[in-house]
């Protein structure tokens, strides 16, 4: 039985606490937040005890922690997990960084314990399908990536505020999901952006509209297209050309029936936002962590997969800054 303590009880908290509530290998021994009450929710929720932050990292009786809180909490707590040998799940970005990161990269590997960044969208079903198709060579070689993300509604100014900025929060999620498609690393970026959809976002310094080109070597690539506003639901699609064929993932939508009239035809909205839309991802990836624990196995995607992300983030913002493409790592 892998026993998980919990830092920050918000929302996603609660999501990683019902996943693992689910399995049968795992659970819930110990939760701490900054705000008492929320950590005492959810500890009479999933019978687990409140404690300090501290003491849930330093428990004998806790052997993996998951790090939901604020990003600037991350630094720290990883470096203390670590020290502690504990098991590490850690919700996207790791830090605002890059440098921080590999920090804490280090840490990770001088205590050798093992480390997930929480890309939840590499375990959706749908994508996963996607991309056991694409290495089984269903369409061929690889052409063409276009990932669509959008949300329905901007999240509040203090957010955006403290958020990193749109490639670093949002983008990122769909960065990672290019090289996981891609099976090749970018070699070059170009980004473009505006503030379209709300001036408050401009005046804290950032954008909530994007477009994302990334090349490979070989010459394969991806377009990512961002928006903080969709105003028919959360709209997250992908499509891969090949040269042999195609493969997408449409919207998931709240229901499957259609209705039919003198006006055509309709059918439900796409699922409201995140939470919903990805649930069973949510699940999927906590199963991954707890199975790689049980089984001595390093979780994918890890630490190493958190910072290629995070140098992409930064890249794209560098070149929204300079107006031209830049040049990646490889």
């Amino acid at each position: 039985m892998i026993r998980i303590g919990l830092l920050g009880c918000g929302r996603i908290g609660e999501v990683h606490s019902r996943s693992l509530s689910r399995l049968p290998g795992a659970r819930l021994t110990a939760v701490a937040d900054a705000m008492p009450e929320a950590a005492d929710r959810l500890a009479s929720q999933f019978g687990a005890q409140a404690r300090s932050a501290e003491a849930v990292i330093g428990a004998d009786d806790v052997d993996a922690v998951i790090i939901g809180t604020p990003t600037t909490a991350h630094f720290d707590q990883i470096h203390a997990a670590a020290a502690a040998g504990k098991g590490i799940f850690c919700e996207k970005p790791i830090d605002l960084s890059s440098d921080r990161v590999r920090a804490c990269i280090e840490a990770v590997e001088a205590a050798d314990v093992p480390f997930m960044t929480a890309f939840n969208r590499r375990f959706d079903p749908h994508f996963a399908t996607l991309e056991r198709r694409l290495r089984a060579g269903a369409i061929g070689e690889i052409e063409l990536v276009m990932i669509t993300s959008r949300d329905p509604a901007p999240p509040p100014i203090g957010y955006i505020r403290t958020s990193g900025g749109l490639f670093r929060d949002m983008t990122i999620h769909d960065l990672d999901m290019a090289r996981f498609l891609l099976d090749e690393e970018p070699v070059e970026i170009f980004a473009t952006g505006a503030c379209l959809v709300d001036p408050a976002i401009g005046e804290a310094g950032d954008i909530d509209t994007a477009a994302v080109t990334l090349r490979t070597a070989s010459g394969r690539i991806c377009q990512i297209s961002n928006s903080r506003r969709a105003s028919y639901g959360y709209d997250q699609r992908i499509e891969v050309h090949g040269a042999t064929g195609m493969l997408s993932a449409a919207n998931v939508a709240e229901n499957l029936v259609e209705q039919a009239g003198p006006e055509g035809f309709t059918r439900a909205p796409s699922m409201h936002f995140f939470l919903e839309r990805y649930e069973a991802a949510y699940a999927q990836e906590m199963a991954h962590f707890v199975d790689a624990l049980v089984h001595g196995a390093r979780p994918k995607p890890d630490a190493q997969d958190g910072l290629r992300a995070q140098l992409l983030a930064d890249a794209a913002a560098l070149s929204l800054a300079e107006n031209r493409p830049v040049a990646l790592e490889r």
